[in-house]
């Protein structure tokens, strides 16, 4: 059985080697990238509005803080 690292060194080999994606299927991985970065942007945005005053201590954030954070469009970072 191979070690888990030497499995995921075969995985990018196997991928390094292979020849680069059509322009249209790049173009569709950068969207769908795109649009799941802002999805967990806008999930956790919106969670913060409802972390209690303890949680928001213990990640390092105000109240206001969050109040901002959650308040930006999903398209910010």
């Amino acid at each position: 059985m191979t070690s888990p690292a030497t499995h995921s060194h075969s995985q990018m080999s196997y991928l390094s080697n292979r020849a680069p994606l059509p322009v249209l299927a790049q173009a569709a991985v950068a969207f769908a990238v795109l649009v799941t970065k802002w999805s967990n942007r806008q999930r956790s945005r919106k969670q913060l509005r409802h972390l209690s005053a303890e949680q928001l201590k213990d990640i390092g954030l105000s109240r206001q803080d969050a109040h901002y954070q959650s308040t930006l469009p999903f398209w910010r970072p």
